[in-house]
């Protein structure tokens, strides 16, 4: 059964501001969320934060962005990308 990733409202106004090639990043992650699960340990800097809390980078450098995602229900499988932008702002 594959995962249900959603966006939040603040993490797709964000989304929107990002580079074309960064947009696209993340269109990646979100699409292999959704097949094989919240673990991402093959994306940059993959790491488990506290809690359900998920990120990884979706462009190294300056400026490195990254995504922020949780588990909002492990027994359906529901994912929530909560935030996509520069590493400097990024809410851990």
């Amino acid at each position: 059964m594959s995962w249900k990733v959603t966006i939040s409202r603040q993490a797709n106004k964000q989304a929107t501001k990002l580079p074309r090639k960064v947009r696209d990043a993340l269109q990646a992650l979100i699409g292999e969320i959704e097949r094989f699960g919240h673990v991402r340990g093959d994306w940059p800097n993959y790491s488990k934060l506290s809690g359900d809390r998920h990120h990884c980078h979706l462009k190294k450098g300056r400026p490195c962005y990254v995504a922020v995602w949780k588990i909002e229900n492990q027994e359906i499988k529901l994912i929530e990308v909560i935030y996509a932008g520069t590493h400097e702002n990024a809410h851990y």
